[in-house]
């Protein structure tokens, strides 16, 4: 199993290229079965979900061809990928596939829209807490869909086709967003979702499914309405930039110092992570180009953060944070609001010397000087890179075990890091 290797110490100077959103590129992939055309989509990033998305999407007969590289290209450019699903050959989604990547499970919106029934396998658990399934059913049910789970499936049904409604989520979903933009988008009559998801990844599937035919307005507000139409088409669609992974390494400047440009990075994506990054020491500028990050020659002081749907500050970045402030000159604060058990990284953090305490969902992080490096186990994907963040910092050598958890979500994050002078390696075996 590969580990990622660090030496702590250089400060990052250089250009650090973004690849496309994996949380936008999921569920547009899953965009695909909604019409018999192709739909081609560019800026793909090269993600194990991605590779794992392309091979479910397989079993409900989506064609998924990739496009080659040119000769020149830059290495870290993202893929092109045509999907075709001119038929659907299976409407079932069965457990041994879903139960490896939750996303999966949001083809029940677009085999209901295009095929009237499905049979979806319910995720199971997660290693961040519960994630239910409730809104994703209460959406459907307001759109006609008969509903019965037997023996962990959702058998789903809606003969005579989806019609519109009125869908109010109780708390904010971004998958169950995903799945009513897709599902109602074929739905007979206006759908009307209420306490929507706005985070840009809703906005980008809408406008590709705009592009396709759909009808909809209002994506990146609380209130979406759709109108729903008798087919979508093919199109073209480029991924917008991933926002988590430039807040990472965002962060990761911010930790070890030094200057460097997120190439193809849009500070309007993530304005509330940035401010939090000003206000610990860091400079952040929109450049034509992407963003520059700086940190040199101060410390990093001290921050206070609640997580929030967006446009709050990204519960997907929370991990990353708290590895900043470990070593921050004073005391901070992170209270967690969106999922629960997402502080299992405190405990591995505190192998390299961060002094943190948990009150329910706050934790507590007072400053140190100095992180050690040591052997640490990554517990989840956002988890796993804070670790490599304080491994920067760390003095010594650090190990990051179970790595394949940083495969899912960062294309060649070690490749990216060294090219701006970090010590960093994958190590096989």
């Amino acid at each position: 199993m590969d580990r990622i290797r660090i030496v702590g110490g250089p400060a990052l100077v250089g250009r650090i290229p973004i690849s496309g959103a994996k949380n936008a590129a999921l569920p547009l992939m899953i965009a695909s079965l909604l019409t018999d055309e192709t739909l081609i989509l560019d800026n793909m990033p090269r993600l194990a979900d991605v590779a794992m998305l392309k091979r479910i999407l397989g079993n409900h007969g989506c064609e998924v061809t990739v496009e080659g590289k040119r000769a020149g290209q830059d290495e870290f450019l993202g893929e092109t990928v045509r999907l075709t699903a001119s038929e659907i050959v299976d409407t079932t989604a069965p457990y041994d596939l879903v139960s490896k990547m939750r996303a999966s499970f949001w083809v029940i919106g677009p085999l209901l829209a295009r095929m009237g029934e499905a049979t979806v396998s319910l995720p199971g658990g997660c290693a961040i807490g519960t994630r239910p399934v409730d809104f994703f059913l209460d959406g459907l049910k307001a759109l006609g869909v008969k509903l019965e789970i037997d023996r962990g499936y959702v058998i789903a049904k809606a003969p005579g086709g989806l019609k519109g409604g009125r869908v109010v989520f109780p708390k904010v979903s971004v998958g169950a967003t995903h799945v009513m933009l897709m599902a109602a988008s074929l739905a007979k009559g206006e759908t009307v979702i209420e306490n929507a998801a706005r985070e840009p990844e809703i906005v980008d599937l809408a406008e590709c499914l705009v592009k396709m035919g759909a009808k909809i307005e209002g994506a990146g507000t609380s209130t979406i309405v759709i109108t729903g139409v008798d087919r979508l088409h093919g199109a073209r669609h480029s991924v917008l930039p991933d926002r988590i992974e430039t807040g990472t390494y965002a962060i990761a400047v911010a930790m070890a110092g030094g200057d460097v440009v997120l190439e193809g990075a849009r500070r309007d994506l993530l304005d509330a992570a940035f401010d939090v990054l000003v206000e610990a020491g860091a400079e952040v500028t929109q450049l034509n180009d992407g963003v520059r990050v700086t940190r040199n020659g101060h410390g990093i002081a001290p921050v206070n953060v609640v997580t929030a749907p967006y446009p709050g500050f990204p519960t997907d970045l929370q991990a990353q944070l708290m590895a900043l402030t470990a070593k921050a000159k004073g005391s901070s604060t992170i209270t967690e609001t969106i999922f629960e058990n997402r502080f299992m990284h405190v405990q591995e953090l505190a192998r390299l010397g961060a002094r943190i305490h948990l009150d329910g969902d706050t934790a507590t992080i007072e400053g140190v000087d100095r992180l050690t490096g040591a052997p640490v186990m990554a517990t989840d994907l956002r988890a796993s890179v804070s670790l490599v963040i304080a491994g920067l910092v760390a003095e010594g050598e650090t190990m990051v075990n179970r790595v394949y958890h940083l495969d899912r979500g960062f294309e060649r994050l070690e490749a990216k890091l060294s090219r701006c002078g970090a010590l960093i390696e994958r190590v096989s075996g």
